[in-house]
């Protein structure tokens, strides 16, 4: 099995937004038109199957909305620690490996989460990164003099995603301690924890000062010639029981398909019209038309591919891509990674983001009729 497929990612995101000077929980505060609990999860979810949010009391359905089905979302305590034990009740019975990330480190990579994840799948059973510690840190006493001068060699400054095996993890929240991070629970059971080395951009957004950083490290490419394009597609579910049901470039077999020229590949083909919009190449209709015989029949990944080949060929590269896929049918949290992964394989290896939801009953997706996705796409010309 897939490690993704048995990889869960909990984030305790019941912090207050008081010292940013903001009256809502810090998780939902705004970094250029996204909240860090969206750009948390954007960066995380290509490697996690399973995405738990802690959520604080209240705010419940406000998390739910920002993820539809694609994130569990549990109610928060008032400690971390707390917290992250409301969202390992949730976990699903064939998660092996837990990541637990801070929302506030909303700019870490996914890069960094899948370094953590391979120590673990190699048989680590606590694994966090941290950075040397570049200043002389003192420790001092309740009067404030200082009482030792630690080697600052033997220092790291911790970070997260901080990842452990189901078991440990599980383990170190029974004990019933407290600590301001899950490594140190681990410690007190006396199970070895691995320091890797993190990265600057996972750095903790507390102060204004760090949500002036994190515009920053967001506008680094601002230079570039970056643009965003959206794209749409829908359609009815077929009265042909035997037509197969493609979607997210996965086969779903006991799903009913969708009447279309193509294979009715809803998020496919929302992100081929993404992706031309944004490089101003038309859009999927005036690609691939129902006139063409060429594309009759043509699977989603055909069509991805094809999209990419003509939008490498004029001179762009894709950055990421984001698809929701709106209706009742077929649930896609279960198989969601592999979504991506199919989605991704079908553009090179792209950076692709899969969420789902549903209309609450109105429209054609909510009365069951059909299905619906809508993208977005970021690229720069080279």
């Amino acid at each position: 099995m897939n490690q993704h497929l048995k990889t869960a990612v909990i984030i305790p995101a019941a912090g207050s937004g008081e010292r940013l000077g903001a009256h809502l929980p810090k998780a939902l505060v705004q970094v250029v038109g996204r909240t860090l609990i969206e750009h948390t999860v954007a960066r995380l979810s290509p490697i996690a199957a399973h995405i738990i949010i802690a959520a604080p009391a209240g705010y419940e359905d406000q998390f739910r909305t920002l993820f539809g089905q694609s994130v569990t979302v549990v109610t928060g305590g008032s400690t971390r620690t707390q917290s992250v034990k409301a969202a390992l009740a949730a976990l699903a019975p064939e998660v092996e490996y837990v990541l637990v990330h801070d929302a506030a480190r909303a700019f870490a990579t996914a890069d960094l989460a899948e370094r953590v994840l391979a120590q673990l799948v190699g048989g680590d059973l606590a694994v966090i990164p941290g950075l040397a510690v570049t200043d002389t840190i003192k420790e001092i006493n309740s009067e404030n003099r200082v009482v030792a001068t630690p080697d600052r060699a033997q220092l790291v400054a911790v970070q997260t995603p901080q990842g452990f095996a189901r078991q440990t993890i599980l383990d170190a929240h029974a004990s019933g301690a407290d600590a301001t991070d899950d490594a140190a629970l681990v410690e007190k059971l006396g199970i070895a924890v691995r320091v890797i080395p993190g990265e600057e951009s996972a750095f903790k957004v507390t102060h204004v000062a760090d949500l002036d950083r994190a515009m920053r490290l967001l506008a680094e490419s601002s230079t570039a010639d970056i643009r965003v394009g959206l794209g749409t597609d829908a359609h009815a579910f077929s009265a042909d029981s035997s037509r197969p049901m493609w979607l997210a470039g996965l086969l779903w077999p006991d799903e009913v398909g969708v009447d279309g020229h193509s294979d009715g590949d809803v998020a496919a083909h929302a992100i081929c019209d993404a992706l031309f919009a944004a490089t101003g190449m038309g859009d999927l209709g005036s690609n691939f038309g129902t006139s063409d015989p060429k594309y009759a029949g043509a699977s989603g990944a055909t069509l991805l591919h094809e999209t990419l080949n003509r939008i490498t060929a004029a001179g762009f590269s894709i950055m990421n891509v984001s698809v929701q896929i709106v209706g009742n049918k077929p649930k896609i949290g279960p198989r969601r990674i592999e979504a991506i992964n199919a989605l991704s394989a079908s553009l090179d290896g792209a950076s692709v983001s899969v969420t789902a939801t549903t209309t609450d009953g109105l429209g054609f997706t909510g009365e069951g009729k059909g299905i619906s996705a809508v993208a977005t796409a970021l690229v720069v010309r080279r």
